[in-house]
């Protein structure tokens, strides 16, 4: 088992588009609520947007705002690419070569033990990250415990059951997973968290679906599934 010696939380997927900012943006407001100093990281984005001078990571830019932070946006991200594919092949278009090193040193950068270093991944697990470097690698560079997001649709057990053996399989610890529900209209015999907590032998966490608005950001809307996790990894501190 991989020992934790930083306060903090590595968040992956079973796929892209799973809800891993979502869910990792509330995570950070609701520590800040706490007291915390939470550090988000977001190393690498790819798929963003362009802008005058650069291009504007849109997760990353969600976390700074969610957690409160006062650091700059290339703190956060530091690498950013505009090809909406995974990062190692946007980078590789960039003609850029990113190592195990690189987006290791950045998320550790300026956090001191007692802050909380919230880490977010990009697509799945298993998906490639940098040079010959998963998601996978990294949580494990990081000696974070891992919290798994899945979308609540058809195939879903079956991604993270995989997803939750590997993560063993690399020794570290699986702080939680979230059933996270992206759309409306999911067939009402569906009952994903539940088979997943059969097949696991644990809890399994559950959002529904939220409608927002410009005025009021997702992760500020109530989310009483991430409570009980909020308390774990805030217990005795």
């Amino acid at each position: 088992m991989v020992k934790h010696m930083q306060l903090g939380l590595f968040v992956t997927g079973t796929d892209t588009g799973v809800g891993k900012t979502h869910i990792s943006a509330i995570l950070a407001h609701r520590l800040k609520q706490r007291g915390l100093m939470v550090r988000p990281r977001k190393p690498v984005e790819s798929g963003c947007q362009p802008i005058v001078g650069g291009l504007m990571p849109v997760d990353a830019a969600t976390l700074q705002a969610a957690a409160g932070s006062d650091e700059l946006l290339e703190h956060i991200c530091p690498y950013r690419f505009e090809s909406a594919l995974s990062p190692e092949r946007a980078a590789a278009l960039a003609d850029k070569r990113l190592t195990l090193a690189d987006v290791s040193s950045v998320c550790r950068q300026g956090v001191a033990e007692s802050e909380f270093l919230l880490v977010e991944g990009a697509g799945g697990f298993y998906s490639p990250l940098a040079a010959e470097v998963l998601n996978a690698d990294l949580a494990v560079a990081l000696s974070l415990p891992v919290l798994l997001v899945t979308s609540d649709r058809l195939g879903a057990i079956n991604q993270t059951l995989l997803a939750v053996e590997a993560i063993k399989r690399r020794g570290l610890t699986l702080a939680a997973v979230v059933v996270n529900q992206v759309a409306v209209g999911l067939d009402p015999h569906m009952q994903n968290a539940t088979e997943l907590s059969r097949w696991l032998g644990e809890p399994v966490l559950t959002t529904g679906y939220q409608h927002t608005n410009a005025a009021e950001p997702t992760w500020q809307l109530p989310c009483p599934a991430l409570t009980n996790l909020i308390d774990r990894l805030t217990r005795g501190l």
